[in-house]
């Protein structure tokens, strides 16, 4: 098929990837070419399989029930109005003919054909993947923390599992088993993940009357010697204390060896079932990458320039977790794939390619790292933001000031914060949604498809 422009006399932007990088530069080039825009003189489009934006450190809140998943997610299409959207899946990018190849949605539903897309400056924003290992089992019975899906599934799920040893009072393994939840890797995923769920679930146990809380085991994996690096050794520290005063296993220095069958086998020699793993042990670059004529490094990131540009390449950028953007706070370095930087450096990239739009010098990418906050429950959190160290109710407060301050759209910002308000007068709700993952099960069961009850 051949290539499509917007129009012949446009230039065309095409961004690919709806997340932080890709809806923060299209937002910066919307206001800043508004007349080029207006004029016809220039067209963008952003091209992602979702027509939304995660805000994923609200993420853990949504999978505790504190946030409503829907204010968590910003509609690209509200936000992007003088952008065209693309719902779809880029399958390569071959810049040498300047073109992206493109499974539109419905590709595989409604057997519409694949479509090449063709640009005269590229944004490549597609992020990252989970970044899992080839464990036994991993595959089958383990669940990532990077979307609302994930988020919302693993509500879903830990609440099943009360349910399930709250039916089988009787059989101490069944219940052990459910019980028993085990989360990989002790960055800001996993340990705010497995904060806020086990909060959920201590406060779900109300309800559950033959649960004890104590029964409930919440074990967290980590590979190397600290959690949580961002905040520094000394708050790392007292996160893992503070976990632990909480009843929650800290292993560090520990692998998961195996998972088949929901059997978990660590590294120091342990061995026990668990009907939850959560695995968060890192991320990596989004494979797509490998399909491009791009410049990559080792680890399979775009190789860029600290003006967020291509190695090599002209009118060609990229940023966030699938660039090594070098650090030019800190010399032989790059940037941590974090939602700080990639929010900091999509303004950049608008500004730059504003700057290459209307022949104007672009500007390096350099920013201090200011610090970091994370949530570790209601009312809990640990934070170190500009050296100053904060714990318990100061650092959740700022952790959740922080973040409602980067939420894109006031209707969000409102939204989140009348689900807080809400929040504080009532208690959370202790529903499972399972169903949700098969809805087609009672329709299946009324034609006579299924038998399984």
């Amino acid at each position: 098929m051949p290539s499509q422009r917007s129009t012949d006399s446009a230039k065309h932007i095409v961004i690919i990837g709806g997340g932080y990088v890709g809806m923060y530069t299209a937002l910066r080039l919307q206001k800043k070419l508004r007349a080029e825009l207006r004029r016809g003189d220039v067209a963008v489009t952003v091209i992602d399989p979702q027509s939304y934006m995660t805000y994923q450190p609200f993420l853990p809140e949504a999978a505790a029930g504190n946030l409503e998943p829907r204010h968590v997610v910003v509609s690209l299409r509200k936000v992007l109005r003088r952008c065209r959207i693309m719902n779809g899946y880029v399958t390569r990018i071959d810049h040498a003919a300047r073109r992206v190849s493109v499974q539109p949605a419905g590709t595989r539903t409604a057997g519409v054909p694949e479509r090449e897309i063709g640009y005269d400056m590229l944004v490549v924003a597609l992020g990252s993947i989970s970044r899992t290992l080839p464990i036994p089992g991993l595959a089958e019975c383990g669940i990532g923390f990077k979307t609302i899906e994930e988020a919302i599934f693993l509500r879903n799920h830990v609440l099943h599992q009360l349910d399930i040893a709250a039916s089988n009072p009787d059989d101490e393994e069944v219940r052990r088993r459910a019980l028993t939840f085990v989360f990989v890797g002790a960055g800001f995923a996993g340990v705010e993940a497995m904060a806020e769920l086990e909060d959920m679930a201590r406060d779900a146990c109300r309800w559950y009357p033959s649960i004890d809380p104590g029964e409930m085991r919440w074990l967290m994996v980590e590979a190397t010697a600290r959690i949580l690096p961002e905040v520094g050794p000394e708050m790392g520290r007292w996160t893992a204390e503070a976990l632990r005063r909480r009843g929650i296993e800290v292993k560090m220095e520990t692998l998961l060896k195996s998972a088949e069958g929901r059997h978990i086998v660590l590294s120091d020699g342990e061995e026990f079932d668990a009907g939850t793993l959560v695995w968060t042990a890192g991320v990596k670059p989004h494979p797509v990458l490998k399909r491009t004529d791009l410049p990559l490094d080792e680890k399979g990131r775009i190789r860029t320039t600290a003006e967020l540009t291509v190695e090599g390449l002209e009118h060609v950028y990229a940023a966030g977790d699938n660039a090594a953007v070098p650090d030019l706070t800190d010399t032989g370095d790059f940037t941590a794939p974090n939602a700080q930087h990639a929010v900091r450096q999509a303004k950049r990239l608008g500004d730059n390619i504003v700057a290459d739009v209307r022949g104007k010098p672009r500007k390096p990418y350099a920013h201090s790292y200011v610090g970091s906050v994370a949530s570790l429950g209601l009312h809990k959190g640990v934070a170190n933001v500009y050296g100053i160290k904060l714990r318990g109710l100061p650092a959740w407060f700022m952790h959740r000031t922080y973040h409602l301050s980067r939420m894109p759209t006031v209707n969000r910002k409102f939204r989140i914060t009348v689900d807080w308000t809400l929040a504080s007068f009532f208690r959370r709700e202790i529903v499972s949604l399972g169903e949700l993952e098969a809805p087609r099960f009672e329709f299946e069961l009324a034609a006579g498809r299924r038998q399984d009850v």
